[in-house]
Parts: C-alpha cells; structure tokens; sequence
C-alpha cells in the first residue's frame, strides 16, 4: 500500500496553505489558508472494507510551561509526544484520493462540525485543537476533522507530520460521537490488513 501527495512531497516540508499559522514578523504568528493536503493511494490490498487516515504530530511538547513564550526556547531534546490533527475514518475502499482544500480550508474559530461528513460515509473524529484551545473564549470548541500544522513559534525543533493510512477488515469503525484519534486507535486494534505513511515537516520558527 503506497500514500502519496501533490501537495508535498514525502519528507520535504508542507507548504504553509496546509498549515493551521504561518510566521508573521510582528505577531510571531497569524492564520493561513488550513486547507487539507492532497492525498491519493494505491495497492489497496485483498480484503479491506474501509481505510482510516490520522494526522499526527509526533514532536508536540509535553510540558507547556514555555510554550510561545518571549525570551524562552523550547529545546530539541524536551520531551515530545503525539498531537493529532486528523483522524478520518471509513473511508470507501474504492476512494483513491482526497482533494487539497475538500474537507479544511481556512481557520474555523469554535471549529468544523462533525463527525458527520455531508454527502459521504466517512466520519471525522475531534482533533487535539478540542483541547488546545478549550480554555480560550474566542477559540474553544470542538474541532472535527483536519486543522493543520501549527507548532509553537519557540520550538528550536522541526516538527513532523505522520499522514498513515490504514487498511481494515471492517467496513464501520465501531466509534461514536464525539469520538478521537485515540478511540480510533484502540477501535482499530485486530482488524489492520496493512498501512502506509507519508511525513512532511513544518516550522514557526524564523531564522
């Protein structure tokens, strides 16, 4: 099973439009175009019923204390863990490719609805933003489906972006409501045919 995109290619960095903030030289950060990637796939193997496709972030700071903060850096070797900005589940396993900018484009401030997708049997879960901005009035909400890259403006590390698809033998997910990434994971489990993973990289900070 192989995953690809035209938007960036696997290991480069994602162009600033797929990401969630771009630098700005003023306000260290603002909102860009959050537009989902282009993705497509193939070798789908004998016996899948549905995919899955996570977004993950696996270089995300597990201590805050320092997080966009003035005068402070974020070292590389602070400890990290995974951020996930997509989780997107039954998918058809004759659908081959997700146009850039079809489910995400431009900040939704409180968030995209979900999980339901109009018009389609896919779902989206709630992405980690749910919880990132769930004490900030002017952003708190639940954020279903992609919102893309946006590490902090301090981090002296690159941040890395996992897009894995997986292969299932079940045709639904077995999650509901406002179900996440994690509750994806734990739905998957013994029932994963195969899975690919494309990376791309993005960075707030300036040189």
């Amino acid at each position: 099973m192989k995953i690809w995109s035209h938007s960036f290619r696997d290991g480069a960095a994602i162009p600033g439009d797929n990401a969630f903030a771009v630098p700005d030289a003023v306000s260290h950060v603002r909102f860009a175009g959050n537009r989902n990637p282009h993705l497509a796939w193939d070798d789908i193997p004998p016996g899948t019923a549905s995919l899955v496709l996570l977004v993950i972030d696996g270089d995300a700071p597990t201590v805050g204390t320092d997080v966009n903060k003035e005068g402070r850096a974020l070292p590389v070797e602070l400890p990290r863990g995974d951020f996930y900005h997509w989780a997107l589940v039954d998918i058809p396993p004759d659908l081959t490719t997700l146009a850039e900018g079809a489910y995400s484009s431009g900040v939704t401030a409180h968030g995209k609805p979900g999980p339901a997708i109009a018009g389609s049997p896919m779902r989206q879960g709630l992405n980690d933003y749910t919880a990132w901005f769930a004490q900030d009035p002017e952003m708190a909400g639940d954020y279903f489906g992609y919102d893309g890259p946006c590490p902090p403006w301090n981090d002296l590390r690159v941040h890395h972006y996992i897009y894995r698809l997986y292969a299932l033998d079940i045709e639904r997910l077995p999650v509901s409501g406002r179900f996440t990434a994690q509750d994806v994971l734990a739905a998957m489990h013994g029932h994963i045919v195969d899975e690919a993973q494309l990376i791309g990289s993005y960075t707030l900070r300036r040189a």
